[in-house]
């Protein structure tokens, strides 16, 4: 049987310099990573107090579309003047279906195959081909009107995203919906499944956003001027709470 006998270890010289080598690397990072200063959170935008402290010092952030879009004040004041508009047209609308339809009893008081029931029968019939035109044009008209908003809408946030994560030296901006989830609501669960913000850690910056977005309607004249300021924004939603 042979004896186990432990043998030392030989280095040479090849590896000798090379382990020296290595370790003054090591020693040189080391001391250059320790002469570095701390990089800048990033200059703070103005009017608007940073709270995504943390996004900055990730190079990450969240942000909250659709909660902007209901707290956007420009956008809310349009989508309620196109809403007024829309029911002055419904009531023009529906006072021309009333007229027809008053002319439809007229018509039914005639004998089916008179000449008066079947001229009467004849105009109303274009009367209603004329009332389905207009309201199908209207209807066009209105939903191009409000997908321009929306778009528009849509580009002015991403500029300021684009603008507020250069100024805090952010290099990544997800999209994230921070709704409370219910349970007993299928579309709610769904969403909650495939969202691809699981986790976020004090990193959402929708406040800051929708202050930057809303800053130049605090003071003007009319509803806008009612809206409590960026003071008033949400806080950032808990981790538990940050569906798609």
């Amino acid at each position: 049987m042979k004896t186990l006998v432990s043998r030392p270890v030989v280095l040479t010289r090849k590896k000798a310099v090379l382990a020296m080598t290595v370790a003054a690397a090591l020693m040189t990072f080391g001391l250059l990573e320790a002469q570095q200063p701390a990089a800048p959170a990033g200059a703070a935008v103005a009017g608007v107090n940073p709270a995504g402290a943390n996004a900055s010092k990730y190079n990450i952030a969240v942000v909250d579309i659709s909660y902007i879009f209901k707290k956007h004040e420009r956008f809310k004041a349009t989508m309620e003047q196109m809403k007024k508009e829309m029911e002055t047209i419904e009531g023009e609308l529906m006072a021309d279906r009333e007229k027809i339809a008053a002319q439809e009893q007229q018509r039914n008081t005639f004998n089916v195959g008179s000449a008066e029931y079947k001229k009467m029968d004849e105009d109303i019939a274009r009367q209603m081909a004329e009332f389905n035109l207009k309201m199908g044009k209207l209807r066009k008209a209105f939903l191009e009107r409000e997908a321009e908003v929306y778009y528009k809408t849509y580009l002015e946030v991403v500029d300021a995203v684009k603008y507020y994560a250069k100024r805090q030296n952010i290099g990544l901006v997800l999209r994230f919906n921070g709704e409370t989830v219910d349970p007993n609501r299928r579309d709610d669960v769904l969403r909650e499944i495939n969202k691809p913000v699981v986790v976020q850690d004090q990193i959402d910056i929708t406040p800051d956003i929708l202050a930057l977005l809303n800053r130049d309607q605090q003071g003007a004249g009319g509803a806008a001027a009612a809206q409590p300021g960026p003071t008033a924004t949400r806080p950032a939603a808990p981790a538990s709470q940050i569906p798609r």
